[in-house]
């Protein structure tokens, strides 16, 4: 694709040779003659000039001399551009041979299931959704339009999934929530009836689980995107375009809310609530029926303000000093009793 064909896409000026073919995307110290690569920053760009990337994705005030796209976002402007360059296969629909059916599961005639899936009685797959090989869905489940499952996801009875979702290889929707209950020298097993409903344009990274609520719903709502390896227990609920990385852990009963965003290796207890735009930093751990308020930045365990957390990693560094110090008065006070 030309680069003023791509600039016309992104609806950014163009500068030097816009005949140039653009034949894929590169990060910015590896791009080639033929790609295009993005500045993010200024160390990017303190850096660009060593590039040689045929083109460049930079915002307005980067240098004149050399074949560029100028746009506001490069690093947004470059995701737009990999989509262009390396579009998603096209879904043939149709039904594998070795997929197994129930009879009253519907399936849409632009839908495509692949190898050795399984689909249960009265499960409805939504138009152009993809069900990869080895797939597991359940009874009475609810899968939207373009959805893409990748393979061996795994979706228990009654789960609802929206319209666009992207399912990683190894998902599990819908398992049972981790409830007991202690019956004198031993547990019982709490049922776990409730249910899972998951948004539109959701993502779940590989190996992520979600898990039915014991009553009511455990609910992923629209744009969430969770990493892999991520730990949704029963009746969390969790907000619209929520973040979550890798390896976190949600206890049950955690609720959210809109645009939190929540770093990798993060614990949180039962019944805490995140609040809007609330950051959790990597790591960090929340403690049972904690509310982390709207918009504030926590780090560390058990969590605190991310202040509060650097004050008391400087503390922590100062004890070598402190401890010298204490040592010298110690000194100076026998010295004292000893005149």
């Amino acid at each position: 694709m030309r680069v003023t064909e791509i600039a016309g896409q992104l609806k950014g000026a163009w500068e030097g040779d816009g005949h140039l073919e653009v034949s894929g995307v590169a990060p910015l110290e590896s791009a080639g003659p033929l790609e295009i690569a993005f500045v993010g920053n200024r160390k990017a760009a303190s850096g660009a000039h060593l590039s040689t990337a045929g083109c460049l994705l930079v915002t307005a005030d980067f240098p004149r001399g050399r074949t560029l796209i100028r746009v506001a976002d490069p690093r947004g402007a470059c995701a737009r551009v990999i989509e262009l360059l390396y579009p998603p296969p096209v879904v043939k629909p149709g039904v594998h041979p070795t997929a197994i059916i129930a009879d009253s599961a519907e399936i849409a005639q632009s839908a495509a299931i692949g190898p050795h899936a399984t689909i249960g009685a009265g499960t409805r797959i939504g138009e152009r959704s993809s069900i990869g090989p080895g797939c597991a869905i359940g009874t009475d489940v609810r899968i939207g339009a373009a959805c893409l499952l990748h393979a061996n996801v795994t979706i228990y009875n009654g789960v609802t999934v929206g319209d666009r979702a992207v399912l990683h290889s190894g998902v599990v929707l819908g398992a049972d929530g981790f409830g007991f209950v202690r019956q004198g020298d031993h547990y019982e097993k709490f049922p776990q009836i409730g249910r899972v409903e998951i948004g539109n344009d959701v993502e779940i990274g590989a190996n992520s689980c979600v898990d039915r609520a014991a009553l009511g719903t455990t609910q992923i709502c629209d744009g969430a995107k969770l990493d892999n390896m991520v730990h949704i227990a029963h009746n969390c609920r969790i907000g619209r375009h929520v973040v979550i990385a890798a390896q976190t852990g949600l206890s049950g009963g955690v609720v959210v809310e809109d645009y939190a965003i929540i770093g990798g290796q993060v614990g949180i207890g039962d019944k805490a609530r995140i609040e809007a735009g609330a950051v959790l930093g990597s790591g960090c751990g929340i403690l049972t029926s904690k509310i982390v308020r709207k918009g504030q930045v926590v780090w560390g365990t058990p969590a605190r303000p991310l202040r509060e957390h650097l004050e008391q990693l400087a503390n922590l560094a100062r004890l070598p000093e402190l401890r010298q110090e204490v040592a010298e008065i110690k000194r100076q006070l026998r010295e004292m009793k000893g005149s």
